[in-house]
């Protein structure tokens, strides 16, 4: 196959390693690339009984014999009504004289959300009768034929989106929620940016497109997975919660680029903000390091990424685990916004305040404090710092105290008159305050006061918004990279034994090998995280690809049983390559770009918050004779043997 001189130079340059650049990834050469292979806008019209689409006309149609099918949004005095389709509107004219009686009955007496198909001619509209809020809103449709294709019955809901629906009868009647314009932009967005992460993978950077099964066997720790029953009387299968093993064997069978929008399930219960099936893009890459994964998924995003958004640039910023945890309280920290974690445990060396001297006299004891913008005068009422501190009693056993270093307030904390002159002006130093800011301080183990305060950070930005500040510029998408993160966990049963942080496969930071056997609660991981906006919507590693490190975390370390994992540990045995990857969350993403409230939002048909399809009322029950061959049998909870008798 002949290829132009110039494309063959690209791809000589995509074969080099990838390198971190303050540049955008794409040269001049790919900028050719696109150039040559610009092409014209989309055919919404071929195959279709239609000619045109209701959003595509214009002026420039004037005369033209058009064909639209649609329905019909909303019709006025009978005298012209307005046809939407998935690309816009347009007005129609119903006509009034008495040779196209037929016609007008047709257009007069179907029920709004009636699907039409209406021929006519493409006209100017009266002068003085534009609609400039209307991309159609020059011209209009004078009907020369119409037909009912099909009629709408009373709807449950207008198919308005400024009309208030509970997402409960969203759900339970999608089909019509998805008329809406805004879940029609959310899908094709959604639809965009995956084709552009294909081009990008696969014809850009030789990633191979590749299924990997749904039926699997059940996954040592992580979430919980869902059960399929087989034949075999009990065997089942599971249902993988990520293609983790397959990906890695892939690799082992030299394979050297994998990707896949991947279909994943996880049987994690009632959570609001989560779904049991979800979609995220997946990668894998042989003879790469945690560098080469980052850049890739910068490039990867800058690609894709919407041209009605403000372009991304790269690199992202990176911080570790340690650093996101104390300046920010949590290891998905929100970037758009200051009021980061100050640690003044210095300022009160020699304090007489109780609290604060038993906290420091302890291991690992700290005093934090974050600085809220003129949170005394506009913000922070006495109730909303009662809340405050009655939420860190609750939920954290810890004590904040509200400090005005400015302010003339005396309600403010029960220590004010302990704080020396001397303390008070090296807070303001430290914590930069202005007239009328508040600091929130707290005391206690260096982990729980900094994750309070982190929650705090959250929670009076949610306060401040609402009343007014604007802190997270909601145009605003900010990345961070989170790496060097603990390779391994406590158990909350069981403090005593370890888990792992991401997964039993990823591979240990190299500094920190030789801490497996010696302090493995100290050792890092080479575990990065991808933030955006304080969500997290990616996550990977490098992996462990010599087995007898693999085989000795799994059965010393983790405790876990190996043979569950025999076929994996068999295949590292067999010379497998160093690889790494990692895995974006298309839904959340999505969701984040397109600035929905909800993952559900961006996903066709979700599940509600309690994992149930509302339109289908699954999950189902399955009849006795339909699960014998099955080998299972319901045992009926007490309560619930009583609800069916009646």
């Amino acid at each position: 196959m002949y290829f132009p001189s110039w494309l063959s130079q690209l791809y000589k340059g995509l074969s080099r390693p990838i390198r971190r650049t303050t540049q955008p990834i794409w040269c001049s050469l790919y900028r050719r690339l696109v150039q040559s292979s610009q092409r014209r806008n989309p055919e919404f019209n071929s195959f279709a009984v239609r000619t045109n689409t209701c959003g595509e006309l214009r002026s420039s149609h004037l005369g033209q014999e058009v064909t639209l099918c649609g329905w019909i949004q909303y019709r006025r005095q009978n005298t012209f009504l307005v046809l939407r389709d998935f690309h816009g509107l347009v007005q129609v004219v119903i006509p009034q004289d008495e040779s196209a009686a037929s016609v007008k009955k047709i257009l007069c007496e179907a029920p709004v959300e009636s699907v039409v198909r209406v021929s006519g001619t493409v006209i100017s509209r009266p002068a003085g009768q534009e609609n400039p809020k209307m991309p159609t809103g020059e011209i209009e449709i004078k009907v020369k034929t119409a037909e009912l294709l099909n009629a709408c019955k009373k709807l449950p809901f207008e198919i308005k989106d400024f009309m208030k629906k509970t997402e409960a009868l969203r759900l339970q009647y999608r089909y019509l929620d998805l008329r809406s314009f805004q879940m029609q932009y959310n899908l094709r967005l959604r639809s965009q940016m995956v084709m552009k992460m294909r081009e990008y993978l696969c014809n850009l950077h030789g990633f191979v497109d590749i299924e990997t099964p749904t039926l699997f066997k059940r996954t040592p720790g992580g979430a919980k997975e869902f059960l399929v029953p087989s034949r075999e009387p009990g065997k089942f299968y599971s249902l993988p919660q990520s293609p983790q093993q397959f990906k890695q064997l892939l690799m082992v069978g030299g394979l050297d680029r994998y990707f896949q929008v991947a279909r994943c399930y996880r049987d994690e219960g009632s959570r609001p903000d989560r779904q049991p099936e979800f979609t995220q893009i997946d990668i894998e890459m042989s003879f790469v390091d945690q560098t080469g994964i980052q850049s890739l998924i910068e490039g990867l995003l800058q690609y894709s990424w919407p041209n009605d958004k403000d372009p991304v640039v790269v690199p992202f910023p990176t911080v570790t685990f340690t650093e996101a945890l104390a300046t920010y309280g949590t290891d998905k920290p929100d970037t758009r916004f200051g009021m980061k974690i100050i640690d003044i445990s210095d300022v009160f060396g020699n304090t007489e305040i109780g609290f604060l001297q038993d906290a420091l006299s302890k291991p690992h004891g700290t005093v934090k404090a974050i600085c809220i913008p003129e949170g005394a005068v506009k913000i922070l009422k006495r109730k909303d710092i009662e809340s405050i501190r009655k939420f860190a009693a609750d939920h954290f056993n810890q004590e904040i105290l509200p400090v005005f270093l400015n302010a003339n307030r005396n309600w403010n904390s029960p220590v004010a008159n302990f704080i020396m002159e001397s303390q008070r002006l090296e807070l303001i130093r430290l914590m930069d305050t202005q007239e009328e800011d508040v600091v929130l301080l707290t005391a206690g183990e260096h982990n729980k006061a900094c994750s309070l305060l982190g929650k705090l950070r959250l929670e009076c930005a949610d306060l401040l918004e609402t009343r007014g500040m604007v802190l997270r510029d909601p145009t605003l998408f900010s990345f961070l990279w989170v790496v060097d993160f603990p390779l391994f966990l406590p158990k909350e049963e069981n403090p005593r034994e370890l888990e792992s942080a991401h997964h039993p496969f990823t591979a240990p930071h190299p500094s920190d090998i030789h801490l497996l056997y010696t302090e493995p609660k100290k050792a890092r991981s080479q575990h990065y995280d991808l933030v955006l906006n304080g969500n997290e919507i990616g996550g990977g590693s490098i992996r462990i690809h010599n087995a007898e490190l693999q085989r000795y975390i799994l059965a010393t370390l983790l405790k876990e049983d190996v043979k569950m994992l025999s076929h994996l540990l068999q295949a590292l045995d067999y010379g497998a390559p160093p690889h790494g990857g990692i895995a974006l969350g298309l839904d959340r993403l999505i969701c984040l770009v397109t600035g929905s409230p909800s993952i559900r939002d961006v996903i066709a048909f979700p599940k509600s918050f309690r994992g149930h399809d509302l339109m289908s009322n699954a999950p189902d029950s399955i009849p006795p004779e339909e699960l014998k061959p099955y080998h299972i049998r319901v045992s009926w909870p007490t309560d619930s043997k009583a609800e069916r008798a009646h």
